[in-house]
């Protein structure tokens, strides 16, 4: 019994490490604060400063933002002009699904069939944008995000992102060099988590946005990569929170539904469904535990019921009688079962005695 109890436990200690070992990058996530490659406050002069950037602008003066059509949402315009203003030296291309789906047919034939494929827009707009970048260069910036100061500063970096809450980075404001190693592994890995899951909102997020970012960022900066090949993070204060930050945000999120709803509240109550899950999986592993003993304890019962014992009227000395010796070889979770059958044979055998 101790055997089998070992090997059971063992089998689900595998399978728990399995099941950690495929969820680590997301829970490494948890506690990734991203400080090391945070760009602060101190690296940039404030907007109004009358001091000159002097440090070499290696991102192209690009701006790429994408939309289904050329005609924007009234409720995004004023967003985009405010990038567009702040920018006047600054290309801006905005890029339609039509244009999208060209520059994927004419530059990458290999991912046209999974850029068609995707069950929703907005999958098509994540990766068009890794793309872009991967091959211009330049900062791309969606459309309910609008420019709070130049971009300039920014522009010093071979490769930036912003850190998002609760944990990882965003897809929504990004910049890049040509060719810059990070986004080559992105296109690269866009078609291996090309999978569906139970929600949209799920499916969307690991196979093509933020949190599919965050994954391959958090494999990716395990390499150390050198300076040039560097991302460097937009922490929550430069991104969008003072009058010095670099971004406003105005009323986006057009493509969620209530399944993204369902996830929110699901984030503002995680502890207590991260004790509920630990609840379950205790009750789970409690009643797994007690069938694999019903049938041990029932397989054994069978087996010794139908074992043939030896006559105990053949039997020179009844000091150590066959039914004692079985139950000295049964588990101790049988002992009690078998009890009863060996006081009624120790019963037959002294009446037998009696008569002789």
């Amino acid at each position: 019994m101790r055997r089998r109890l070992l090997i059971f436990l063992l089998i689900n200690l595998l399978i728990l490490i399995l099941l950690l070992r495929s969820v680590s990058t997301l829970l490494s996530l948890l506690v990734e604060d991203a400080g090391a490659d945070a760009i602060h406050r101190a690296e940039f002069s404030s907007p109004n400063s009358s001091l000159i950037e002097e440090r070499p602008q290696i991102i192209p003066k690009i701006i790429h933002q994408t939309y289904k059509n050329e005609t924007i949402p009234e409720v995004w315009v004023d967003a985009q002009q405010s990038c567009i203003y702040m920018h006047p030296d600054y290309e801006y291309i905005l890029w339609t699904n039509e244009k999208s789906r060209d520059f994927i047919a004419a530059q990458y034939p290999w991912f046209l069939k999974t850029f068609d494929g995707y069950k929703y827009p907005i999958q098509r707009a994540d990766s068009i944008r890794y793309f872009l970048l991967a091959h211009y260069g330049g900062t791309y910036i969606d459309l309910d995000d609008g420019c709070n100061r130049r971009l300039d500063p920014l522009l010093a970096y071979p490769a930036w992102v912003r850190r998002t809450v609760p944990t990882g980075i965003s897809n929504d404001a990004m910049g890049s060099v040509p060719q810059h190693p990070f986004f080559l592994r992105v296109i690269e890995l866009l078609q291996q988590y090309d999978q569906h899951w139970l929600l949209p909102y799920i499916t969307v997020m690991y196979s093509t946005g933020p949190l599919f970012l965050s994954v391959i960022w958090k494999e990716y900066i395990k390499d150390y990569p050198s300076e040039m090949s560097r991302v460097r993070i937009l922490m929550q204060d430069e991104y969008m929170k003072y009058s010095w930050s670099f971004f406003i945000h105005h009323t986006g999120n057009s493509w969620h539904g209530k399944d993204a709803y369902f996830i929110f509240w699901m984030g503002q109550h995680w502890i207590f469904l991260t004790f509920c899950g630990f609840l379950l999986a205790a009750v789970f592993g409690f009643c797994l535990f007690w069938t694999y003993g019903r049938i041990v304890l029932l397989g054994a019962q069978y087996r010794y019921r139908y074992t043939e014992v030896p006559s105990i009227i053949s039997a020179p000395r009844l000091s150590s009688s066959p039914s004692r010796h079985a139950r000295r070889l049964m588990p101790t979770l049988l002992r009690r079962i078998s009890f009863q059958g060996d006081e009624a044979t120790d019963t037959s055998c002294e009446l037998g005695r009696r008569e002789d």
